[in-house]
């Protein structure tokens, strides 16, 4: 049996290696419109319509469930998490295979570390006196995710990696569900009475986002790192010559639909929430993410059908720039100045809508822009 890590197997042997599939970089796009603008978009389209019938429900899929349950909205970030675990195979993978491990890790941790103090100039930095300063966030999550998802896959083959999945998500589900927040007198999964807010509040420094707790808190980073897993084994079947990719397809497809089966089934016992990233989120979520990435790679890579998809392309490839760009820059303000004044107000109900339109295409010109140069800003 060889002996080689998941990192060097990936780039040896008579196979070619696969291209990267266009998808991926495509999908990524399509996850950070909806952050950067394409929500927005939708709700101010509701309602100029009226807040009613589609598009009203529309406008309720992209709300954040307000503890339990899940709602397109909720599947944007454990999405975006997913696509990192399947752009480190092939970063890492590389490098690893080329240069070798100490190169491989040398990336992993800078890119992590900038990644993560990026997050905290996004939540406002040091502009606010400690205790004020918010450790946690977004992009701090993300870096850690891709740190120890990163580290798994240098170091452990399919079946170690599968090992910890599982570890990670039975082992968050064991101590939830057994584990009672100190002072309650029994375990619960409710908002302020369960481990995973308790820990957040008692141990975690700075600024909590919701006062008492955190959604990106530290129990449940573990959970998130298998939502991470989940997209580095998708990266492994795209790089694995020996699987046509209609069985990939497939493998996708009817995967991604047994996760989400799954992922609600086993909501019964362990409540699907987001802001715990429960188990069955990580399941939910990720099987969500497999039928995304399978309709993308059947639409763009497989029917060739790619002029649709150029603006995820133009966002795709530069996500981290365009997410900074828009906290860095007021483009909403930009907008105003535009169609805002008179004109918006001749405009009636559709002025947010174009308001949105306006700012949403800004944020689309400068992503164009960097693409049409061939600028691709990396950590």
């Amino acid at each position: 049996m060889e002996k080689s890590s998941n990192a060097k197997a990936n780039v040896s042997g008579a196979a070619p290696r696969p291209e990267r599939w266009v998808s991926v970089d495509a999908l990524r796009g399509f996850d950070m419109l909806w952050i950067v603008g394409g929500g927005g978009l939708v709700s101010a389209l509701n309602k100029a319509g009226g807040d009613q019938g589609f598009l009203h429900l529309c406008a309720e899929q992209l709300k954040h469930k307000e503890w339990q349950g899940f709602a397109f909205e909720d599947l944007i970030f454990p999405l975006f998490v997913f696509i990192v675990g399947i752009s480190l195979t092939f970063s890492l993978g590389r490098i690893a295979g080329q240069e070798g491990q100490s190169k491989a890790h040398w990336r992993l941790f800078r890119r992590a570390a900038l990644l993560f103090a990026l997050g905290i100039l996004y939540s406002g930095g040091f502009k606010d006196p400690w205790p004020g300063m918010r450790i946690m966030g977004v992009l701090q999550r993300i870096a850690l995710c891709y740190c120890f998802a990163g580290l798994l896959f240098l170091h452990l083959r399919t079946r170690g990696l599968v090992i910890a999945f599982f570890v990670l998500l039975l082992g968050y589900w064991a101590v939830m569900s057994f584990v009672p927040a100190p002072g309650q007198p029994h375990v619960s999964f409710e908002p302020d009475k369960n481990i995973a807010n308790y820990v957040d509040f008692h141990c975690l420094p700075g600024r909590l986002h919701e006062k008492t707790r955190d959604p990106e808190g530290l129990l449940s980073t573990f959970p998130a790192v298998a939502t991470c897993l989940l997209g580095v084994f998708a990266g492994l079947l795209i790089q694995n010559t020996n699987v046509s990719n209609a069985r990939k397809l497939m493998l996708f497809v009817l995967g991604g639909a047994a996760m989400v089966g799954l992922g609600f089934l086993w909501g019964l016992q362990f409540p699907v929430i987001k802001k715990l990233w429960t188990s069955s989120f990580v399941l939910v979520a990720g099987g969500y993410s497999c039928l995304l990435l399978a309709f993308f790679y059947l639409i763009i890579d497989a029917w060739k059908l790619k002029r649709w998809a150029l603006p995820f392309l133009w966002v795709g490839t530069n996500a981290l720039a365009i997410y900074l760009m828009r906290n860095i820059v007021d483009v909403q303000a930009l907008a105003m100045r535009f169609v805002g004044g008179d004109i918006q107000a001749a405009l009636g109900a559709y002025g947010p809508l174009v308001m949105n339109m306006v700012s949403l295409g800004f944020t689309l010109l400068f992503a164009w822009y960097l693409y049409k140069k061939e600028i691709f800003l990396r950590l």
